[in-house]
């Protein structure tokens, strides 16, 4: 697929979980935490931690069965975080990882 027609049809996207998200793919943050109750304990580490608006994450594994936990990479570091723990990640302009 031509790389312009992919990035113009993702940008027409609406934001998705990183808890959706499968191993080898990549995507950029557009926000963290819950619309209805604000942002809890865990999102606020989370977001000290670096999964902050505009970084890009990259899924890097999951655990079989039931693919919980699965390692995550935001910049250099990477974290193994549990699908729950993800679900108000929210992320956008989602693709491959370009090895």
């Amino acid at each position: 697929m031509d790389t312009a027609v992919r990035n113009q049809s993702v940008d027409t996207m609406v934001p998705t979980s990183l808890s959706q998200l499968r191993p080898g793919m990549a995507a950029t943050i557009v926000a963290v935490g819950s619309v209805t109750d604000g942002v809890s304990q865990l999102e606020l580490r989370l977001l000290e931690l670096g999964f902050s608006a505009g970084e890009r994450v990259e899924v890097v594994a999951e655990s079989r069965p039931g693919r919980d936990p699965f390692v995550v990479r935001v910049g250099s570091s990477q974290f193994a975080l549990r699908r729950c723990e993800a679900q108000n990640i929210w992320v956008e302009d989602t693709c491959p990882i370009e090895r």
